[in-house]
């Protein structure tokens, strides 16, 4: 499996990193240096943050017997929440254009064990959260 970085996984790269830093810096302001896709990247960081109990409430709801969110490594929570974010609330991208490139931006952070059961979760969360899809 040899994917490519795509352009557009490249703002997924970033979102990751943001929600990362603020999770282990609690409290410390988020920039957002200019860029193409900023607008994009402070909407998911943002919103990521700002609904993070309702995606737990979804993952626990859909993923119960799938995902220990307690045990489940921090880069692979981040990542999730912020793919289900935008399956929630990004309608005008297609679940697999997000789980694709949340798959592509995982290679930097995950081992590949960890991608697939990412992928999993994802393809299985998302046929819940868009079943008109």
């Amino acid at each position: 499996m040899d994917l490519k970085i795509s352009k557009n996984s490249t703002p997924r790269i970033k979102v990751i990193q943001k929600l990362y830093n603020s999770l282990m810096n609690p409290g410390t302001s988020i920039d957002y240096p200019k860029n193409q896709y900023k607008k994009f990247i402070k909407d998911v960081v943002t919103g990521t943050l700002e609904r993070s109990e309702l995606i737990e409430k979804q993952i626990n709801l859909y993923l119960n017997n799938d995902i220990d969110l307690n045990k489940t490594d921090k880069l692979l929570k981040i990542i999730l929440f912020a793919a289900i974010f935008e399956l929630m609330f990004k309608h005008n991208t297609p679940k697999k254009v997000i789980i694709n490139e949340y798959l592509l931006a995982s290679e930097h952070f995950l081992e590949k064990i960890q991608i697939g059961y990412l992928n999993a979760i994802l393809d299985k969360i998302s046929k819940e959260l868009r079943k008109d899809e």
